[in-house]
């Protein structure tokens, strides 16, 4: 079975994954792991550069104490660059410096940190892996800008961590990752005055942001949170070029900016009228800049947008006096990098009167655990499991085998009706209609089968929200959900994921049903 989930999920990938994945492999066993001590013959001298302001991260860093992902730890004595007890992620965001941009922090600490990674630098390893280098990159040559400071122990490092970088592209991956490596290039490019950089930059990101900026602006990988934060790296890519702009990239610059106009778009239309935006996929709060920060941003630089509708990433939003909703009923995503998907196909979000009602479950973990397994299931999410069987088979922290495919769409103004064959394997397809009218919201499942199976429909409530049972209606306040044709109706508890390492109780319905169900929101 684990051959098979195996092959399910490497015969998605690209060519070019397989063989950089193989080559840096063969090449680690005879050269070693390309680490710190990795040389170049070059003047390293930073140049003089302009940044406008920028979007300042949440604090995250005081008196030698590092909060990330909700979690704390003071390094008394001396900075454990490998400290390893939180997790991987958390230990990524010690090592991307982000807390150098933050607006309490005094030029002298920033330095001492720096000074401290690099004095630390043989003995750094997770560290040194490509995608903290780039946005680590980013982070040093902002802070530098700012202070105006000019260091040879700094930019010898620097420049070195960027030929590390440089030899160690993302490419087995792909992806936002990168993106993220061609954005920090881009960016070490203009610092160093360097032609080798400034090339694979541009290259990286004419190809990718060509293929991964959809054509209703969203960014592939269909997760909100990460839409702003490649939307955030674009715009600061703009900042950079437009107060440093080289003649031969007039054309790169205009590029970015139609990006980020079509971005700006999307993340219009993704986010809600109170701010927010609907955790699906890998999306939490206070990870990445907010809807809010970003249009100031954008219009500090001057990007405007022109709206379009949702599209080619299978979202789409119904919006009226009375409510918010946004449905999914796309495919998970990009098929050779499905990391960031959950097995979610027709969930959805709504809010009432601007405030969350149903909603997604959100994420609270990278580790490859039981909680990020049904963070990514389909029971955690607002839709039909079948059999108790994810609709899309999601495995291990970041992997996706066989997985749900949209085979017919229909759609109007006020409807949307999708089937997926997700459950092809079980002889089953799965049709799901939302209607939208003015004070009720419908939804109408239809399993095709022949067998019986056993249906769950979920639904999540926002914390706080005490759902009832009455009959055939679910009551919350003054919302009715009326259900027809179901067998049973159960109030569960669930954890809602906030934010990473941070989990709220609050109550799901669970419907059980056999062919066909229906639901009226009545609000």
């Amino acid at each position: 079975m684990n051959i098979i989930l195996l092959f399910n999920t490497i015969k998605y990938l690209k060519i070019k994954q397989i063989r950089y994945r193989v080559y840096y492999i063969i090449r680690s066993k005879y050269r070693g792991v390309i680490g710190f001590s990795y040389q170049i013959n070059k003047s390293t001298n930073g140049i003089a550069l302009k940044i406008s302001k920028s979007i300042s991260p949440i604090s995250s860093y005081e008196d030698s104490n590092f909060t990330f992902l909700n979690k704390e730890k003071i390094f008394f004595n001396k900075i454990d660059w490998n400290f390893h007890e939180y997790g991987k992620l958390w230990l990524y965001n010690l090592n991307y410096f982000d807390y150098l941009q933050q607006e309490s922090l005094r030029k002298e600490e920033g330095l001492k940190l720096i000074y401290d990674f690099i004095d630390n630098s043989d003995n750094i390893k997770d560290g040194m892996m490509p995608f903290p280098i780039s946005l680590r990159g980013v982070n040093w040559i902002k802070f530098l800008i700012k202070y105006n400071i000019i260091d040879k122990k700094i930019n010898d490092s620097l420049y070195t961590q960027y030929y590390i970088l440089l030899n160690n592209l993302e490419y087995h991956i792909l992806g936002n990752h990168l993106l993220e490596n061609g954005f920090s290039l881009l960016f070490g490019a203009y610092y160093f005055d360097d032609a080798i950089l400034h090339e694979k930059a541009k290259e990286i990101l004419f190809a990718e942001l060509e293929e991964q900026i959809l054509s209703d602006g969203a960014h592939f990988e269909l997760s909100p949170m990460y839409h702003q934060i490649m939307l955030f790296r674009i715009l600061d890519c703009i900042n950079l070029l437009q107060n440093n702009l080289k003649e031969e990239d007039t054309e790169f610059l205009q590029f970015l900016q139609q990006k980020a106009s079509m971005m700006l778009s999307w993340l219009n239309n993704i986010t809600f009228q109170d701010g927010s935006i609907p955790l699906l996929n890998d999306s939490t709060n206070r990870i990445a800049p907010t809807s809010k920060e970003l249009f100031e941003y954008a219009s500090r630089l001057n990007i405007t947008y022109e709206k379009m509708m949702f599209d080619e990433s299978g979202y789409r939003k119904f919006k009226n006096t009375k409510y918010e909703c946004i449905v999914d009923v796309g495919n998970i995503g990009p098929d050779y990098i499905p990391g960031h998907a959950h097995a979610d196909t027709f969930n959805f979000v709504l809010y009432v009167d601007n405030h969350p009602f149903i909603v997604d479950t959100g994420i609270s973990t990278y580790e490859t655990n039981e909680r990020r397994i049904l963070e990514r299931s389909t029971s955690s999410h607002n839709t039909v499991e079948i059999d108790g069987v994810n609709q899309s088979e999601v495995w291990g922290g970041f992997r996706v085998a066989r997985r749900a495919k949209i085979v017919s769409l229909k759609e109007n103004d006020n409807l949307v009706e999708a089937m997926h064959d997700g459950y092809k394997r079980r002889g089953v397809l799965h049709t799901r209609k939302f209607v939208s009218l003015e004070n009720i919201f419908k939804i109408e499942d239809k399993v095709e089968s022949n067998k019986e199976h056993k249906c769950v429909n979920y639904l999540h409530f926002y914390p706080g929200l005490e759902p009832n049972i009455k009959n055939n209606e679910i009551l919350i306040n003054n919302i009715i959900i009326k259900i027809k044709n179901y067998d049973n109706i159960q109030i569960e508890n669930y954890l809602y994921a906030k934010e990473f390492n941070l989990l709220i109780e609050a109550k799901r319905v669970k419907i059980m049903f056999m062919k066909n169900l229906k639901m009226e929101i009545i609000i």
